[in-house]
């Protein structure tokens, strides 16, 4: 597969498990219960055993259920085969790493094998230079909470297309990517354990249209609450769309909402929806736009004029726009020289293009009372 020469690239340090809920692992593994908080606690060593006390970066621990028996499916007439795999995630999250030790609490999950038997944690750290991977066999899971929570709501979910900069109804190309912001008290439900459960996307109300988005969510940074799904979708047909999104809590509470795009093609113009907020303004305002090409460089230029046609302001700028929506190029209401211009409307032509030579241009109004 390569240069034999070259050895694989191995993480170099080794993660381990140090405290469940404060009670050190050396003197006893606690049971991982469903519906328990838990917090676990670890730090990071060389291959001799020597503590890393200048590791500093992110931990991505992963809990697995215990190991399900599962049974080949008999393809060609071959004899049924059963085998064990440990694929069941429970939790899966992101954490710091400061100097050498980290610490990441979560709730276990309602949707878990209840049996009592031995789960799996697996580890991977880095800082950017190096990085460190383990796992820890030993902990039990199985059983439920004695304690009730009390949790009606489903989890709060805020849809995007490509960035947090979208606007419902906005326009995409093509080719791009739903972005899900999720967040519950006490966790999101992205294990994939129960059917029924999972987080779905579904396209223009079309249930052949199902995306489920479990392996797409990320927990965010030492918050076990709240983490973003980043799912690419390509070749979206031209014309208006609408994802509904599904996700449910650890409780199994359920959530949805809508988000509207429209698709547009290379075909058709650059820029849409052009407009300066505030309208009227007295000091400053800022030109926004919707465009349709995702992370090419823009050269925008906006040309500021009287009704008479007389240029006051000229403002060029270079954007790289992560998503299809632009809106930070202010204006402070002085002309090319840096001198205030007097109260009235006023128009002002924004013309943008790439450096493929692809442009569009707008007219639009804007209204100056100081």
């Amino acid at each position: 597969l390569g240069d034999p020469a070259l050895p694989l690239g191995f993480p170099k340090y080794d993660v381990f498990t140090d405290s469940i809920n404060g009670v050190s692992v050396d003197v006893k593994y606690d049971t991982l219960k469903a519906l328990n908080k838990y917090t676990i606690t670890g730090h990071l060593a060389d291959k001799q055993g020597n503590f890393l006390s200048g590791f500093n970066g992110v931990v991505y621990p992963t809990i697995f259920d215990k190991p399900k028996k599962v049974s080949t499916v008999q393809n060609d007439n071959e004899p049924i085969v059963q085998f064990y795999v440990q694929n069941n995630t429970l939790y899966k999250g992101k954490a710091t790493v400061k100097i050498g030790k980290f610490s990441f609490t979560f709730v276990v999950p309602k949707d878990i094998n209840y049996e009592i038997a031995k789960g799996k944690i697996s580890y991977y750290a880095n800082n950017e230079i190096e990085d460190a991977n383990g796992y820890d066999k030993e902990i039990f899971i199985g059983g439920s909470s004695t304690t009730a929570i009390a949790d009606n709501d489903g989890p709060i979910i805020k849809p995007f297309m490509n960035d947090e900069k979208f606007a419902d109804g906005g326009i995409v190309n093509s080719n791009s990517t739903l972005l899900v912001k999720l967040s519950d008290e006490n966790g999101i439900n992205y294990t994939g354990n129960s059917v029924g459960h999972d987080i779905t996307a579904v396209l223009d109300n079309n249930t052949q249209n199902t995306y489920v988005l479990n392996n797409f969510f990320e927990a965010d940074l030492d918050d076990y609450r709240s983490g973003k799904v980043k799912f690419p979708v390509n070749n979206l047909t031209e014309g208006t769309h609408t994802f509904t999104i599904k996700a449910w809590d650890i409780l199994n509470n359920s959530s949805e909402a809508k988000i509207n795009f429209e698709v547009v093609s290379n075909a058709k113009g650059l820029i849409k929806n052009v407009y300066n907020y505030p309208n009227p303004f007295s000091t400053k305002t800022n030109f926004m736009f919707e465009q349709k090409l995702i992370s090419l460089s823009l050269f925008v230029n906006i040309t500021i004029m009287t009704l008479t046609g007389k240029v006051v302001k000229t403002i060029r700028e270079q954007i790289t726009s992560e998503g299809t929506r632009v809106n930070n190029i202010e204006w402070d209401g002085l002309d090319q020289y840096g001198d205030k211009i007097g109260n009235g409307v006023y128009l002002y032509k924004m013309h943008v293009k790439t450096a493929t030579g692809f442009s569009d241009t707008k007219m639009e109004k804007l209204i100056l009372l100081r």
